[in-house]
């Protein structure tokens, strides 16, 4: 089936899931996740056949990590289906509204986009994920994982297409695109058939579809993400929100990829940091000033600007906030940035001042995630500044339309 063929399949889907009840989609949400749990053998099967081709071609371990599903982490998806379904539905809501002097009535609803074409990396959870966020906001989805995680999304897909047949809702609402590269390219000419398209990945994908698309286009980002430990800060709180920031897990985007310790406290917190970095495997690429308190590898330039998505870690000593301000302002993608201080004033001006799609003070950026922030899953983390921007939920993925109500009026 080539994927015009599938668009149109999407789009008859997309007209039946748009006028579906809340009742509608929660009941094939949970019909999803109750197929999803119970194909778990032949997903995690299909999945390990990914895994291993991926382990036998060299792949890193940060994209196999990626790759790699467990029993818990297909709970996980399960229980983000589940999740969703107990969520407000976006669609129908009012996000502004007003009645004019004539008395015609305005009002912004959200609406859905239609068909959403998502086109992403490894991660096979996306594949859950994704598929239930466009059918609670009302949307038919396009999926287009990587030939990586060919098996497993093939698996995912069955089972959730069966749940929405359970569900008396369209199988074709959540469809996988699959073939060979020539159909990324197909799908992102697909203007009039798709209504947008979401990347997920890493910077060569994102740039890909950002610059090749002819359907309108969302922009997910990558995370260079900066950790600025201020002369004010409580450097106890700064170490364990460091080693969570980016031991917990090393290879999502919102890991921290860079630490900036204030001068005025490298000497006592620096040596703490290596240490307590080396006793868990990390490698810190470090300036002249922490290759002096221990043994680091140089820091080249290219390091501060590198997502690492592995227990790698670039590091700089700076003399002032305004120097750290300067250095994410130019190696910062938008994604995460964190001050660590006591200092009410520092805070405020760094959350005024940086430009990212959320800003931290005093946390880790591992918070920045859809499903930490009461969204249930998400899409993605736009790092754009139209439409959406931070972890994408439910009414991220609607659009609006104007409703204007009269009896009778007519303009002068």
């Amino acid at each position: 089936m080539t994927v015009h063929d599938q668009a149109l399949r999407a789009r008859d889907a997309s007209l039946v899931v748009a006028r579906a009840t809340r009742a509608a989609k929660d009941a094939a949400l949970h019909a999803m996740a109750d197929a999803l749990a119970k194909a778990e053998t032949e997903v995690l099967q299909a999945n390990e056949s990914d895994v291993a081709r991926a382990a036998g071609a060299g792949t890193g371990s940060a994209l196999v990590d990626r790759l790699r599903l467990t029993p818990d982490r297909v709970a996980g998806m399960v229980d983000g289906l589940r999740a969703l379904a107990g969520l407000p539905d976006p669609v129908g809501d009012v996000v502004r509204g007003w009645t004019n002097a004539n008395g015609v009535q305005v009002r912004q609803v959200r609406v859905p986009f239609g068909v959403v074409g998502i086109i992403y990396e490894a991660r096979p959870n996306v594949t859950a994920d994704a598929a239930g966020i466009c059918l609670k906001s009302g949307n038919a989805a396009l999926l287009r994982g990587s030939s990586s995680a060919a098996d497993s999304n093939a698996a995912i897909i069955q089972a959730l297409r069966s749940g929405l047949h359970d569900a008396d809702l369209p199988a074709d609402a959540v469809q996988l695109v699959g073939g060979p590269r020539e159909v990324t390219a197909e799908l992102m000419a697909a203007r009039g058939l798709v209504d947008v398209l979401i990347p997920r990945g890493g910077a060569g994908l994102i740039d890909a579809v950002v610059r090749g698309s002819q359907v309108p286009v969302i922009e997910t980002g990558v995370g260079n993400c900066h950790l600025f430990v201020d002369a004010g800060a409580d450097q106890d709180m700064a170490l364990d929100i460091l080693l969570n920031a980016k031991v917990q897990r090393p290879s999502v985007c919102n890991a921290v990829e860079t630490l900036l310790v204030h001068a005025d406290i490298a000497d006592s917190f620096v040596p703490r940091a290596l240490q307590a970095l080396g006793a868990v495997g990390v490698t810190v690429h470090g300036d002249a000033r922490i290759a002096g308190f221990g043994d680091v590898v140089p820091a080249e330039e290219a390091d501060f600007a590198e997502e690492y998505l592995s227990l790698d870690l670039a590091a700089a000593v700076v003399e002032s906030l305004d120097e750290a301000l300067a250095h994410i302002r130019t190696y910062s993608t938008g994604h995460s940035e964190t001050i660590i201080t006591e200092s009410q004033t520092s805070a405020q001006r760094f959350v005024a001042e940086v430009d990212a799609a959320a800003v931290l003070v005093n946390a880790s950026s591992r918070f920045v995630d859809g499903g930490e922030f009461g969204f249930g899953a998400e899409i993605g983390i736009s790092t754009q500044k139209l439409h959406a921007r931070g972890p994408m939920g439910l009414p991220e993925m609607t659009s609006t339309k104007y409703v204007v109500t009269g009896a009778g009026q007519i303009r002068g």
